[in-house]
């Protein structure tokens, strides 16, 4: 296996960058302002992921505000994907695209080693659900939801032949060389828990029967206060960052594993939106971060996925990273800290990381899961 990864401006750049020789796979991260994929791209590789990832991407080399290409050349292995929209059954478009990929990569009926995903935001537990039902609960999926740059809307997901504003792409992996990964967050729980006992999707309405907002405000020492005057919903997520709610969907060694939701939207009823579903019942812990902590935790996410390969394995070849948007956002200023310190953990090893609004991976002792504020790596192995 040999691992190329590119970023340029533009799509002509990178396009114009590309190696004569198609590769086996293509994932392919972009500014959603280059809105003429995928048609630009036919020919990159053999079979094509892409999503829009936030204000542009990240690879070994530094961000690009353009777009990033990481290139699979792995004749013995096999990779397909597959795009869908969304129509009335998130699910089953989701079991229709791995389907469908599985199909490309000739492969129909088997397991792979991993299923890479981005979907556009709202409906990722339903992919992954959908994912499952085709390739059973112990493959994991890795991945990470589409972004745009202002959280309005204008992100996309795409294979080499369609693209879709709602939707999913499924690529299944069955690689010739071994892969390994890690995925983590990087906050710290707080003394502060609750109890969900209204919700309804991803709208919290009440946190121990009182109004949600109201409880955060509280937990959060008056940082947190919902809409004023006339206003019937205010936009948080920029300042909840650093504050999310986290679950503790497994506890390993007697330490709990925490999965994120973001706050998005307080309303004037004093409900709020988030990015993930959250169960009634269901108990939140008011988490913690730091800009500092936030820039150093992708370089401990690839240190981790590193130090999981197997003993006397072939070198490494690339690492994929999905490093949430919103992280991003809150260290736009440090972001190459981030890059450095995932270069010296993974000893310059070519890799691309996406800005997502959403991720997706395997948490241990609860399976594939969809949070936020989340980081994930992969590496794969060469020769």
């Amino acid at each position: 296996m040999k691992i190329t990864v590119l970023s340029a401006d533009t799509l002509d750049q990178l396009v114009a960058a590309a190696p004569k020789i198609r590769a086996s796979f293509a994932s392919v991260h972009m500014n959603c302002a280059l809105s003429e994929a995928p048609a630009r791209l036919n020919g990159i590789a053999d079979t094509v992921l892409g999503a829009t990832s936030c204000q542009g991407a990240m690879t070994h080399d530094g961000v690009t505000p353009g777009v990033a290409a990481f290139l699979i050349d792995d004749p013995e292995g096999s990779y397909g994907s597959a795009a869908m929209p969304f129509d009335d059954n998130i699910e089953d478009a989701a079991s229709k695209a791995v389907v469908r990929a599985l199909q490309a990569a000739d492969r129909l009926g088997e397991r792979p080693d991993l299923v890479w995903v981005s979907a556009t935001p709202g409906g990722e537990e339903a992919v992954i659900a959908g994912i499952t039902a085709v390739v059973g609960p112990d493959v994991p999926i890795i991945g990470g939801s589409a972004a745009d740059n202002t959280v309005e809307g204008n992100w996309f997901v795409f294979d080499s032949t369609s693209h879709t504003p709602s939707g999913v792409v499924v690529s299944v992996m069955f690689p010739s060389t071994p892969i390994s990964f890690a995925y983590h967050n990087g906050y710290a729980p707080t003394p502060h828990s609750g109890v969900v006992t209204k919700v309804t999707g991803r709208r919290i309405f009440e946190i121990d029967n009182r109004p949600a907002m109201e409880v955060y405000n509280d937990w959060t020492n008056g940082a947190m206060t919902g809409p004023t005057g006339s206003a019937e919903a205010l936009p948080i997520l920029s300042d909840s960052t650093f504050h999310p709610f986290g679950r503790a969907d497994a506890v390993v060694n007697g330490v709990p594993h925490y999965l994120l939701a973001h706050p998005a939207t307080a309303h004037s009823d004093g409900s709020m939106d988030m990015f993930a579903n959250v169960a009634q019942g269901e108990t939140l812990t008011l988490m913690t971060g730091t800009q500092d902590g936030l820039a150093d935790r992708a370089g401990r996410v690839a240190a981790l996925s590193r130090q999981l390969r197997t003993e006397g394995q072939t070198p490494m070849a690339g690492a994929l990273m999905i490093y949430c948007g919103g992280c991003m956002l809150g260290v736009q200023d440090k972001l190459d800290r981030v890059v450095s310190g995932v270069n010296t953990a993974l000893d310059g090893t070519p890799f691309l990381g996406a800005f997502t609004f959403g991720e997706q991976g395997p948490l241990v002792g609860s399976g594939n899961r969809h949070g936020n504020l989340m980081i994930s790596c992969i590496v794969f192995s060469g020769e």
